[in-house]
């Protein structure tokens, strides 16, 4: 099932999209607090996604409407994104990297605050950041809670899999000593307000039964930037979880971040680090990302995150 957030009216509604026809929850049968918030339907667990399948092929038509007639929103909230790092071969060969780079999951964190949806302006601040870089990457949403999860278990706590952007200020988060010594500040490289596109839609598990065969492409103004295969992660999304949930209790509605593959501006600034030589068929960055850029990050099962760059 393909699951969004739409706006009718005004108001926050919850959907399931089939086609280019979105269908109302709420709308498509008797009243029901499941169906209010992307996050009780995810607390909910097998039954309301039971209940959604039933409203979403019973619908009346006043539950359906065109894709085209609704702005699709952030599909969750999330209350922790938990995100890592340097978790593709390609995009280590593309940078300067501090000693742990490639031998452990590089653990950061966004927030909520940082989440805007499809259609949604980055904001591009020159007094935060004059290297914002933008980085697609397969998020895995949780939907059972767990500790310390074994890997064999891992995907068992998944709800489902959505698009994200890391968005990220370069030369806020790379650091380098006079002596060759690199290191990641990321909190104000990676934290920051629109820092976090998510969507279109949450495709639920049981659709992406192994979700490391997954294809991942970027593009900026319509030139192919990235496109990989997520079974070049160093790390599964089963090992993320597994990794993540050492530290937390995993909760439904948090989201982890499984990082991003080589194709970033990062690859060729020399200033920081950037010695990636681009293979055939991808087009190396000029430049980072300035306002009036679109960037669109995709994930063929699950769809395309579009975002327009605008100055503050």
């Amino acid at each position: 099932m393909r699951l969004c957030r739409f706006d009718r009216d005004g108001a926050l509604r919850l959907g399931v999209l089939s086609g280019d026809t979105v269908i109302d929850l709420l709308a498509a049968g008797d009243a029901s607090d499941m169906f209010t918030t992307m996050r009780k339907l995810i607390e909910a667990g097998a039954p309301a996604l039971e209940g959604a399948a039933r409203r979403a092929s019973t619908a009346p038509q006043v539950a359906r409407f065109p894709l085209s007639s609704v702005r699709l929103e952030a599909p969750l909230m999330p209350s922790t994104v938990l995100c890592s790092g340097s978790n593709y071969h390609s995009h280590n060969a593309e940078k300067a990297n501090t000693p742990l780079s490639g031998k452990e999951p590089e653990f950061f964190v966004k927030t909520s605050d940082c989440v805007i949806g499809p259609g949604e302006m980055i904001i591009c601040d020159p007094v935060h950041t004059q290297k914002l870089d933008c980085e697609a990457e397969l998020a895995v949403i949780i939907g059972k809670p767990g500790r310390h999860i074994p890997v064999a278990d891992a995907l068992d706590h998944v709800f489902g899999y959505t698009v994200a952007n890391d968005v990220t200020a370069r030369d806020r988060q790379v650091r380098q000593t006079a002596e060759g010594l690199t290191w990641y500040e990321l909190g104000s490289g990676k934290a920051f307000d629109t820092s976090l596109p998510l969507g279109p839609v949450i495709v639920t598990a049981d659709e992406i039964p192994d979700p490391q065969q997954l294809t991942l492409r970027s593009r900026v103004n319509g030139e192919l930037r990235q496109h990989a295969s997520t079974a070049e992660m160093i790390w599964t999304c089963a090992d993320l979880v597994h990794f993540f949930s050492i530290n937390f209790t995993l909760k439904p509605g948090m989201v982890i971040l499984t990082g991003t593959p080589a194709g970033t501006a990062w690859s060729v600034d020399e200033e920081l680090g950037g010695t990636w030589t681009h293979p055939p068929g991808l087009t190396p960055a000029k430049r980072y990302c300035l306002p009036g850029d679109e960037i669109e990050c995709e994930i063929d099962e699950i769809g395309v995150l579009s975002n327009t760059i605008a100055a503050p």
